[in-house]
């Protein structure tokens, strides 16, 4: 299967003009696979994390996850909105992710940490070029969208880079 296909458009009476609302869903659709990617990824450190640490961090990755889910949503339903059809399964979601495969070997709390925030990091900076794409392309609304899910990346960074920065 293609890693980019052309995006499938849905009749709807949204006022945005087909090629506009063809380059958003394909901008959204490479979010909504690196948003359950990221899901999954922080489920898997939550499921296998040790270390003296252990409930701190498992409580975290676990609303970490719930995040993602959350922005799962919110990029599926606006890409379907626009007339799209979303491709959010796993396995569609690892052709299009733009985050590495998370290593199925971790187990200690510091590696987890890391691995969660170089995530984090480059998911945010693909979601300022989206942002910045969307608002170059006239949707105020898939900017905003992303502008949401921006912040929360860093909120999200934040916690994770703070357990292994010192002051």
């Amino acid at each position: 299967m293609a890693k980019n296909p052309k995006p499938f458009l849905h009749p709807t009476k949204n006022t945005m003009n087909e090629n506009l609302r063809a380059s958003m869903v394909e901008l959204l659709q490479k979010h909504l696979g690196t948003a359950i990617d990221l899901s999954y990824a922080a489920k898997q450190a939550h499921w296998n994390v040790k270390g003296f640490n252990f409930i701190a961090v498992h409580k975290l990755f676990d609303e970490l996850h719930e995040q993602a889910e959350a922005y799962v949503d919110l990029i599926a339903e606006r890409l379907t909105g626009l007339g799209g059809q979303a491709r959010g399964t796993v396995q569609a979601a690892t052709e299009i992710s733009i985050l590495e495969p998370y290593p199925l070997d971790l187990v200690d709390s510091d590696g987890h940490l890391k691995r969660l925030a170089d995530n984090y990091a480059k998911w945010s900076t693909a979601v300022r070029e989206g942002i910045s794409e969307a608002d170059e392309a006239g949707d105020d609304l898939t900017a905003d969208l992303l502008t949401e899910v921006g912040r929360g990346l860093s909120t999200s960074l934040y916690f994770l880079e703070s357990h292994f920065q010192h002051a």
